[in-house]
């Protein structure tokens, strides 16, 4: 059986996982095109050797980030996503956006 140190709660079975992506900045997206976008939210570099990635304890609905050398599948390290990302990131939609799609969201 292969475990999985959740920072949350402990070494747990892998099944009891889901991968979410490389860990990744997210560009703006009021000013992003579609394909950057796309970019971001499917493509993964695919890179040989230990990547940052984001994993998710499916029972207690627990995001975290794991590092992991997708050439042996051995999980480095595992640790709160504060680490990495210290504040929290608002995205402001521009004025002439908010003006031209009142109505939807805001």
């Amino acid at each position: 059986m292969k475990l999985m140190t959740c920072p949350l709660n402990g070494p747990r079975n892998i099944s009891e996982f889901v991968f979410g992506g490389e860990v990744k900045p997210m560009p703006d997206p009021w000013t992003v095109n579609d394909r950057e976008w796309v970019d971001y939210a499917i493509m993964d570099n695919n890179t040989a050797g230990v990547v940052r990635e984001w994993w998710y304890h499916v029972p207690t609905a627990y995001w975290f980030i794991a590092e992991r050398n997708t050439v042996t599948d051995e999980i480095v390290r595992t640790y709160k996503y504060d680490e990495v990302f210290k504040e929290r990131r608002d995205f402001n939609r521009p004025p002439a956006a908010a003006e031209s799609k009142s109505g939807d969201r805001s």
